[in-house]
């Protein structure tokens, strides 16, 4: 074991705060000693945030073992807790909370240890890093400093260590085949190997699989089947043995699509069965993402250039050090660890991503190195594709070239969700302020690389008279948009500008109708009966919209005359340059014209189609934008209509794509109610004996309202557990006081609580810390309920705090009254209940209970469970001694380390 380094720690948890002198000696300390010695001399910590908000001083700073790791190790995992970065180290992990002081010392040292090892492979660049991170006042520096060895030649740049990608023509189509079910059958075989025990449903799907990569019979009608695959099925193996058959056979793309990032990341660690060459499953096996989730080369340059300051200026300089050794650039859910940007409170790292539409393609100096580019061609290339729902949608939305042919939506039950936000329209202030932002450029004190058209466009307008004349009006129209304070002149009763002047109208309306005025949370009503006031403002900003669309729609055609003329200094990244303008100028002016028509609406008939309202969105009560909002009644029609039709086959999946209702109710909510060709069903039970493996206990003696008896319940529920809870609210703010009342008392007990909407930490993180440990609890939201797979001894109790009925909005009062009132709602509320019961139950010899403390639960909502399933309400004393009865039979506390605390552990020793 390594001496501690010889500087002092600090380590505070809701059980206490420790501090650790320079010799290593640990005693408990109180909160103002802490804050006075931290204040005066830097101490090793981890995670200041989180620390900082346990002493209740926001600005704690000091010397973050985290922030080391980052630097040492870029692209690395690691579990953020003493425990985790114990192991990743090679020590043994501290024991308590108090030993976990001295650990932070140890973890330190051997950390500054591997500087010196000749085998480190993240060597390379470190020395350039830590003397930029030196004149920005970063800790460690100087410690780095004396342990580094300056090498005896200049380090490579950053953006010449990245690789470049290649042009190709286009692929082209797919060769028309078919795959036979006995095939597919025998690919899976293949991928699970001789020595995996034959499961009878993942065979059975395999083969049902197959019908959907064969040429369709019909236009619109893609070979389409629904599959419900339970639990333990294995149906991730089972679609991918047919679509990989598929893909080498026809020389095509099968898209794969997910709703969550944590299926995303399964899906990729699926690979070597299908790719055993690491270097071919990288070209035929990629992740896609949206642009807004990749690092943006050029504002990282900007950022590193001194375009960031401060805390945001370290933030760069250690994601600059992740960009070299990244898999893929992907900052959000790839392989930057998820607690990097939070250590600096998020300062700077969505300015390091392409979140506005900024892009300027070939007129880029690191376009040839760009991560967005290289992913989006590589998927061109590829056998599988990741991806995301939102993701399939936009781009069949966009061109029918770029649509998807062949797709596997798994996690299915959230297509209705992911195309309801896909194709919803809002004019608002934010939307409108970026719209204004990406055609002007930068105005007054913006900061950051924001280039106008102007910018991005010199060349050509200057080439181009009737172009640059476009390119002045649709700039001048840009400019009656909401700018810079314009949440503040509506609250003044003081817009500028005839759309400023609609959304005050707006506002006012709001306030006027709403019935929630005193809650703390955003503020709607329905755009019904409008006054004349909002018909007059909403035809003035009607023209606004349309001064700025008839410009951009000349300057589009001028552009496309470019290409055609092909000018001398049209070289490969001026067209492309060119190119992506015409794109980005195509999706505004399809923005303009939604917005037009949500415009037009308003003092005329409504559409039946649509559901439109008026919202102030408020958080805590502070208002941080106003908007005019329209969603499909329907969201899975245009989904038919965009991606399921014009798709040559599409497999639809989920272990709960019914959620306790019949396939009617499947296909309602999928899209496949629109298509006019017969679609395939499939259903296969989990092989799981939920009868004799979980339990559901319904607590009838917390009644509604009483914070007090809910949070002493979660105390109770959590201690009889000895840990391993998940649970989950249906409202942030009965999170945050629970969480307040208990967290102390079960951190006494040894049992860490981690939170959601309270802990300064993303939810991937706090999930993982969650899997890590066996003895903590994590408390959260809707997010929770879908993107969390834990199986084993770490979740072993979930605690929902009440039915999850669908929030009372506008637009769901909408989609009740026209899909069965009631009966609309206990879907939804069974939806629901059967993924987070799904949470309970991962792998094979799991076993947990599921507690809903809400006497008010109807029993035709039980269905939502796995038949089989015993379901017994009783009294909250009765439901602690089940769960404590339970915890006793599977032998006690057995507790280990799973595979997230494991599979991090780096070449220390």
């Amino acid at each position: 074991m390594p001496a501690p380094l010889p500087l002092p720690a600090l380590h505070a948890t809701h059980a206490g705060i420790w501090l650790a002198d320079a010799s290593g000696e640990v005693r408990e300390a109180t909160r103002g000693e802490a804050i006075a010695r931290a204040a005066e001399t830097p101490h090793i910590i981890l995670n200041a945030p989180l620390v900082g908000q346990r002493l209740g001083y926001a600005e704690l700073s000091g010397l973050d073992v985290l922030e080391l790791f980052a630097f040492l190790h870029p692209a690395r995992f690691v579990v953020p807790t003493p425990a985790g970065l114990s192991r990743v180290v090679g020590l043994e992990p501290p024991a308590s909370e108090a030993e976990a002081v001295g650990a932070l010392q140890q973890i330190a040292a051997r950390l500054l240890d591997r500087l010196a090892d000749p085998h480190w492979p993240e060597r390379e660049g470190a020395w350039t890093v830590n003397a930029s991170l030196h004149r920005l006042g970063w800790g460690w520096a100087p410690l780095v400093g004396t342990r580094l060895e300056r090498p005896e030649r200049g380090e490579r740049m950053l953006f010449s260590r990245l690789p470049q990608w290649e042009e190709s023509g286009d692929r082209p189509p797919p060769l028309a085949t078919k795959v036979d079910p006995g095939e597919a059958e025998a690919r899976l075989g293949a991928l699970t190997g001789k020595s995996a025990e034959p499961r009878e449903g993942q065979k059975a799907m395999a083969a049902a699989a197959a019908s959907v990569f064969a040429p369709r019979r019909s236009r619109d009608g893609p070979n389409m089947l629904l599959a419900e695959a339970g639990t333990g099925i294995g149906k991730t193996l089972a679609y991918l043995a047919p679509a990989s058959i598929w893909a080498e056979r026809s020389a095509g793309t099968v898209w794969v699509s997910t709703f969550t990032k944590t299926l995303q990341r399964q899906l990729d660690s699926e690979g070597p069965r299908l790719f055993a060459d690491a270097k071919e499953r990288a070209r035929r096996m990629v992740i896609r993402k949206g642009r807004e989730n990749y690092l943006c080369l050029l504002n990282l340059e900007d950022a590193l250039q001194g375009g960031f300051a401060g805390r945001a200026a370290i933030l760069a300089q250690l994601v600059g050090r992740w960009a070299a050794y990244s898999k893929d650039g992907d900052m959000v859910g790839g392989d930057l660890p998820g607690w990097l940007p939070s250590l600096f409170r998020r300062a700077g790292s969505a300015a390091l991503t392409d979140r506005r539409g900024e892009c300027v393609y070939g007129g880029c100096p690191h376009y040839r190195r760009c991560f967005i580019e290289r992913a989006e061609r590589a998927g061109r290339e590829a056998d599988l594709v990741i991806a995301n729902h939102a993701l399939v949608m936009i781009n069949a939305a966009r061109s029918r070239e770029t649509a998807p042919q062949q797709i596997v939506f798994d996690e299915g039950h959230h297509l209705f969700d992911a195309a309801d936000s896909t194709f919803a329209i809002a004019l608002s202030g934010q939307e409108a302020i970026e719209m204004r932002r990406w055609i002007v450029g930068p105005e007054g004190r913006s900061r950051g690389r924001r280039r106008g058209l102007t910018a991005r466009l010199m060349d050509v307008a200057s080439y181009d008279e009737e172009g640059g004349a476009a390119l002045e009006q649709a700039i001048d129209a840009a400019r009656a948009f909401p700018s810079e304070g314009w949440l503040a002149r509506l609250a003044e009763s003081s817009p500028f500008g005839p759309i400023e002047a609609l959304l005050s109208e707006v506002r006012g309306t709001v306030y006027a109708r709403s019935r929630a005025q005193d809650a703390g949370y955003g503020l709607e009503t329905e755009l019904a009966e409008p006054d004349g006031a909002l018909v007059d403002k909403a035809a003035a900003a009607l023209e606004a919209l349309e001064a700025l669309q008839r410009p951009l729609a000349v300057l589009s055609r001028r552009l496309e005359a470019v290409l055609e003329d092909a000018p001398d200094w049209l070289d490969t990244q001026a067209r492309a340059r060119v190119e992506g303008a015409i794109n980005g100028l195509g999706w505004r002016r399809e923005t303009l014209v939604a917005w037009g028509a949500l415009l037009a609406r308003i003092g005329g008939a409504a559409d039946p189609d649509f559901v439109d309202w008026l919202a102030v969105e408020r958080v805590d009560g502070r208002e941080y934008d106003v908007a005019i909002n329209r969603r499909w009644l329907d969201p899975t029609r245009p989904l038919a209509q965009v991606v399921l039709k014009p798709a040559q086959g599409v497999l639809v999946t989920s272990a709960t794509l019914r959620g306790g209702d019949g396939w009617e109710a499947a296909e309602q909510r999928t899209g496949a109610a629109h298509i006019d060709s017969s679609v395939g069903r499939f259903e296969a039970d989990s092989p799981f004996d939920y009868g004799a493996c979980s339990e559901v206990l319904i607590v009838t003696d917390i009644r509604n309202g009483d914070l007090a008896a809910l949070a002493g319940a979660y105390a109770r529920l959590i201690e009889a557990a000895k840990g391993g809870t998940l649970g989950l609210f249906t409202a942030i703010q009965r999170l945050k006081a629970v969480h307040a009342r208990i967290a102390d008392r079960l951190a006494r007990a040894g049992l860490p609580l981690l939170a959601q909407h309270v802990d300064p930490i993303d939810p991937g993180t706090l999930v993982d810390i969650f899997r890590d440990d066996p003895r903590a609890s994590l408390l959260g939201t809707d997010a929770l309920r879908d993107g969390v797979d834990v199986p084993g001894e770490s979740l072993r109790l979930v605690v929902l705090e009440r039915v999850p009925w669908p929030r009372p909005t506008v637009l769901h009062a909408a989609r009740r009254m026209a899909n069965g009132a009631s009966a609309y709602d206990d879907r939804a509320v069974r939806a629901r209940l059967a993924q987070a019961f799904g949470r309970l139950i991962r792998r094979e010899g799991d076993r947990g209970i599921f507690v809903i403390l809400s006497a008010a639960m109807p029993s035709r909502l039980l269905r939502a469970f796995p038949p089989g399933v015993p379901v017994s309400r009783v009294p909250l004393d009765e439901a602690i001694e089940r769960v404590r009865a339970s915890l006793e039979r599977e032998g006690g506390e057995r507790v280990s380390v799973v595979e997230s605390g494991s599979e991090a552990v780096a070449d220390f020793d």
